[in-house]
């Protein structure tokens, strides 16, 4: 019998799925324990998410741009010493000020 070791966090999942009884059988008390410890687990039954204390009230805005962009983003950061997150505050607020909307920090204060 060939054991391969996973390549990932999602195939050590569905692995895992796998070996487990079907749907209305109880796993052996064993096989329980050892999956609930699982940080996998969690993320596989769609469970609380890990909390950040600094992103909360907070939500995230994304877009999908060719990776060039991206690494220009991150080398403009490390050439002002800002982070991504700063420019693009800096980015939004100019494009809110373009078009006649409230600034972040103007939002953040009403």
């Amino acid at each position: 019998m060939n054991l391969k070791k996973p390549k990932n966090a999602l195939q050590a999942v569905l692995d895992a799925q796998a070996a487990s009884p079907p749907r209305g059988e109880s796993a052996p008390p064993e096989k329980e324990d050892a999956m609930a410890e699982s940080p996998a687990a969690p993320a596989a039954k769609g469970a609380a998410k890990f909390a950040r204390p600094s992103r909360e009230g907070t939500r995230l805005i994304a877009g999908h741009f060719p990776p060039t962009v991206a690494k220009q983003l991150k080398i403009l950061a490390a050439e002002e010493e800002t982070s991504v997150q700063d420019l693009l505050h800096e980015a939004l607020d100019l494009l809110f000020i373009k078009k006649g909307k409230s600034t972040i920090q103007k939002i953040l204060r009403d």
